[in-house]
């Protein structure tokens, strides 16, 4: 099962509303996965600063923190059980070790535009909670998990980032994922859980880093990645879309001149504004799709 949503926005008018717009598809698709959600937003950038999005239990005591880190801190914003901080580049790695040494508190992701959030729940209820509907920003991708190979936690949730502005979503299930797990490991890369999702991210991280382009990083996993899949890839500037060669996850896609967007099925599309008249496709297995805003 599990759902996947995402949307790119062309037309800067409609950018107010683009949390609006993924929560209403992801709550359409809140019967595909109910255990757990999570989604990724991409927002506005300086480019002296870094945002990192922070986890913790609803008890844990983020003042305390703030404290801790002083000055670091440029600015933050508490969204339930999540806190996303701003600080200067300069700094930014002496915040993480900071963070990663005090005990309770997780970093889901970070970079200069993007804020993660996940949890378990129904996604209507998680996206509710996180208040998604008054977000904004150019893109968004976001999931709905049912765990039938794991536990219901939110470490297990999606999206998973790997990398500075980088998350995935996938429909699907790899099968030699373990084997890839080794590999990026001794290449350098970490991972947070056992699930093969985190383990497709940090693949499409890895040759990223390697100077692949996101367009490459995508042709090469269809060579290293074996399963059935449906990928949502979120960057910094726009987001990618990949299907398995087998393509046996539903998937549908429709694009307007105000917007591009991704559904597992139709019905998460049809509330976004002008569906009447959009160019609508199931795209094609073993093709990578991007929109990216350069």
């Amino acid at each position: 099962m599990c759902g996947i949503a995402g949307i790119f926005l062309k037309d800067r008018e409609l950018e107010p509303k683009l949390g609006q717009l993924l929560a209403g598809m992801l709550g359409t698709l809140s019967d595909r996965g109910p255990d757990s959600a999570g989604f990724a937003v991409y927002g506005d950038a300086t480019s002296d600063h870094r945002k990192l999005t922070l986890r913790a239990p609803a008890d844990f005591d983020f003042d305390k923190l703030l404290s801790t880190l002083g000055s670091a801190v440029s600015a933050h914003q508490r969204h339930d059980t999540h806190l996303v901080i701003t600080v200067p580049a300069a700094r930014e790695r002496a915040v993480v070790a900071a963070i990663e040494n005090a005990k309770g508190v997780k970093i889901v992701g970070g970079g200069r535009r993007m804020d993660i959030f996940k949890e378990v729940g129904r996604p209507d209820k998680v996206a509710a909670r996180f208040e998604l509907d008054r977000m904004s920003g150019t893109h968004a991708i976001g999931h709905t998990r049912m765990a039938t190979e794991s536990a219901v936690t939110t470490e297990g949730a999606h999206p998973f980032s790997t990398g500075p502005d980088q998350c995935l979503v996938h429909n699907g299930s790899l099968s030699n994922h373990n084997a890839v797990r080794r590999e990026l490991a001794r290449e350098g890369l970490r991972f947070e859980t056992d699930n093969d999702s985190e383990v497709a991210a940090g693949f499409l991280t890895w040759k990223m880093k390697n100077g692949a382009s996101l367009q490459q990083a995508m042709e090469a996993s269809l060579e290293a990645l074996d399963g059935f899949y449906t990928f949502v890839i979120g960057t910094e500037s726009g987001f990618g879309v990949l299907r398995d060669p087998i393509a046996c996850k539903p998937a549908v896609m429709a694009e307007t001149d105000r917007w591009v967007a991704f559904g597992t099925e139709y019905r998460a599309l049809v509330d976004l504004p002008g569906i009447e008249n959009a160019s609508v496709w199931e795209p094609e297995p073993a093709k990578p799709y991007l929109w990216e805003r350069h």
